[in-house]
Order: C-alpha cells, then structure tokens, then sequence
C-alpha cells in the first residue's frame, strides 16, 4: 500500500513511520537536492551547449536591473574566468555550480524560480568556495557578490 492510499484510508502510517518519512523530506530539502540542475556531461557537448546557450546574452541589451553596473573589464580576473566558463556551458570547478539561485534576499529584480543559476568565483586563499559568485539570468543578465549575496552589481559584458 503506498503511502498515498494509507493517508486516504485513515489509518495514517504510524508514529515511527511518520517521524522517518519527515525526516527523509527535511534532509532532503536541507541539502538542497531539488535545488540543483545535473551537472552536464563534458563529453557530450549537446547537454552543456542547451545550458551554455540558455544563459548566453542575445545580441539584444542587457536588461536593466536598476543595480549599480560594473564593466566587465573591471570584475578581478577570477570573475572573468568564470564568465568565460559560463559563456562556454563549463566544465565548471564545483558541484554548486549551476545551482538554482532562489533569489531569497530579493535584491535582484524579481523573476520565476530557476531563472537564475548560480556560479562560484574563486578566491585565492580561501579553502572553501568563499564569497564571490556570479548569478546569471536567462535573458543573459549577470551579477556579481563578493560579500555572499549582501549585495549586486549587474555585469557590463563585453565593457
């Protein structure tokens, strides 16, 4: 009997069962396992190039955030990597990477979850992933944090 037909019998599943079944879900979502895209393949250039393409400005403008700008020439050369990776659908350093970026601060313009992805910029020095990353929209807006999401600026590509 699966689970949903024990709930629509009345008889529920039980303390123990209810108790492993709750905790299965919260650990699940802890780790944020619905939160992150497969990694592509780096063997097969089809999966890679959709998602390379997906977050690949169009030749028509940035849109406009309302966000301070910075050019991208002035963005420290580990930022300039990783938007080189981007633009090339990876392979990408980390397995965060390509993460859905919930926007939970709500200091990007507001969108439909999992416009945004997710890239770490690396930091010399740090051990971990650090502060630093590159959020990047679907309709090729970008943004740069190196104080971990407190606060954006939207990329200047090509400046």
């Amino acid at each position: 009997m699966g689970v949903t037909s024990l709930l629509r019998s009345g008889r529920g599943l039980g303390p123990a069962a209810t108790a492993l079944l709750l905790g299965l879900l919260v650990a699940l979502g802890l780790s944020g396992c619905a939160l992150v895209r497969p990694a592509p393949e780096t063997t097969s250039g089809s999966a890679t190039q959709a998602a390379a393409s997906r977050h690949t400005p169009s030749s028509q403008a940035t849109p406009d955030s309302g966000l301070r700008r910075v050019p991208e020439s002035q963005l420290p050369k580990q930022a300039r990597a990783t938007l080189d990776l981007i633009r090339a659908g990876g392979p990408f350093p980390y397995r965060r990477d390509g993460a859905v970026f919930l926007n939970r601060e709500r200091i990007l313009p507001k969108q439909r979850r999992g416009y945004y992805l997710e890239y770490t910029v690396r930091t010399p020095g740090e051990d971990d992933r650090g502060a630093r990353r590159i959020v990047s929209g679907d309709d090729g807006d970008r943004y740069y944090t190196d104080d971990h999401y407190v606060s954006f600026r939207q990329i200047e590509e090509g400046q």
